[in-house]
């Protein structure tokens, strides 16, 4: 059994005489009492008048107040025409889709009565196959909250104000663009993925020579683009292919939980974690992390080091790998051991294995393109001719 002790405030931890007595006294505060009035006459109460009255009139209060509060009335307006699509409590499914920070996900969406209640995967699509994670199922809730942002807002002193209707915004956006006079613009916004919206942009561009798109995420890859620019002279991140690798070792990529496409991922990495009758093997999956992550929570093999350690450990495995580098020094003697182990896997597996790693720094990035060269990962579990 754990002696282990948690302090519950600074009383405990100091464990004062105040403390002590406030403790002891489970009802600190001096209340009304009532029983006195049990069995006895209010003459012969000790019950002090003023707060006999006191209590009997927040009683009262509470009560009239109840009464008074009725559920506000909501009338409906039914249809003059109603469409043919639409049966009052018979739900409709539309198929869209959800995207957040670069990650797309094919959804199916319920509505009932002209309102989204309920979203689910779309098993038709052949990258997440039905799949969907938690942002994705709590998004619909974005529609219902009473704090969003109904109106466009302009900045107006230290303060905002709202700007009547979009239309409005945008007559004020164009009226502002023409007022520049040719002067350079800077259209910022997140990844944007879509071919369309890109089209748009490209035309907008188009129209006012000089101006610049950029796009800036909070969780950047933009280490990724750069080493693979570097690398492979394409700034882009390719498609990986974790159903078909023997050996997935990832340097703190959280690809089931937060990293790039992790609904996609998910479904190709459970592809070789089950044993069949037609595969009887599972896929070996080691991981190196910092922290606890969802994905090295479901690691064959999990060894941890310092943040600041995940360049070194990149680079000792490229050196047994056969890399013209040198290998660090390691202190951890288990670390160093994993690293020896992970490269003889690696080794054994070539063609049939894939690193991923999810640092942002360019070097690190570099260095696992090396790898992965090393491992011929290329052409086999990371797909150049589908990028994003």
């Amino acid at each position: 059994m754990s002696n282990k002790k948690y302090w519950q405030n600074f009383g405990d931890l100091t464990e004062s005489e105040r403390f002590k007595q406030d403790s002891q006294n489970e009802f600190q505060e001096e209340l009304l009492p009532l029983e006195d009035l049990d069995g006895k006459g209010l003459l012969d109460a000790t019950t002090p008048r003023r707060d006999f009255l006191k209590y009997l009139g927040f009683s009262t209060a509470a009560a009239a107040i109840a009464a008074s509060c009725e559920t506000p009335v909501r009338k409906s307006i039914p249809y003059l025409q109603k469409p043919d699509n639409v049966i009052p409590g018979v739900a409709n499914y539309y198929a869209s889709t959800y995207v957040n920070a670069g990650d797309a996900i094919s959804v199916v969406v319920k509505q009932r009565d002209g309102r989204p209640i309920k979203i689910e995967g779309n098993e038709l699509s052949s990258i997440t196959k039905g799949g969907t994670n938690a942002q994705a199922q709590a998004s619909v809730l974005d529609l219902y909250d009473p704090t969003r942002l109904r109106h466009p807002l302009q900045k107006s002193g230290a303060d905002y104000k709202e700007v009547p209707s979009f239309d409005t915004f945008d007559k004020m956006i164009a009226n502002a663009i023409a007022g520049l006079g040719g002067k350079t613009m800077v259209l910022l916004t997140s990844t944007i993925n879509s071919p369309s919206t890109l089209q748009i942009i490209s035309e907008f561009l188009a129209k006012y020579p000089g101006s610049r798109h950029v796009q800036y995420d909070a969780v950047s890859h933009s280490g990724m683009l750069l080493a693979n620019e570097i690398t492979y002279g394409k700034r882009a991140i390719p498609s990986y292919q974790l159903d078909k690798a023997k050996t997935i070792v990832s340097l703190g990529a959280d690809f089931l939980g937060t990293w790039l496409s992790p609904v996609e991922f998910s479904k190709q990495y459970a592809a070789n974690r089950k044993v069949t009758n037609k595969k009887p093997t599972l896929s070996r999956h080691i991981h190196f992390e910092s922290m606890m992550s969802l994905t090295g929570s479901n690691a064959d093999d999990r060894y941890t080091h310092k943040p600041s350690e995940t360049g070194s450990v990149a680079l000792a495995l490229l050196a047994k790998l056969g890399g013209a580098v040198s290998a660090p020094a390691l202190t951890n003697a288990r670390l160093a051991k994993g690293i020896e182990n992970t490269a003889a896997i690696l080794n054994a597996n070539k063609g049939a294995s894939v690193v991923v790693c999810g640092s942002n720094d360019v070097n690190i990035q570099v260095i696992v393109n090396a790898i992965n060269e090393a491992i011929g990962a290329n052409g086999t579990t990371i797909n150049w001719s589908s990028t994003l």
